[in-house]
């Protein structure tokens, strides 16, 4: 089930991965689902990631 939410910024503190997320970029959650982000990644698309690897910046 996906849960609505305003929108929150998070920092992604892992490697970077060509096409997928960078070191250190702020990317928007669109959805939390299950306790894993949506996020639309490096390359346009959106996909859940876990929560660990990014730090909150805004909620």
């Amino acid at each position: 089930m996906m849960k609505m939410m305003k929108v929150m910024k998070v920092k992604y503190i892992g490697e970077t991965s060509f096409l997928e997320l960078t070191h250190n970029k702020i990317y928007e959650v669109i959805s939390v689902e299950k306790k894993w982000y949506r996020i639309i990644d490096d390359s346009g698309e959106d996909y859940l990631y876990p929560p660990e690897l990014f730090e909150i910046i805004e909620q």
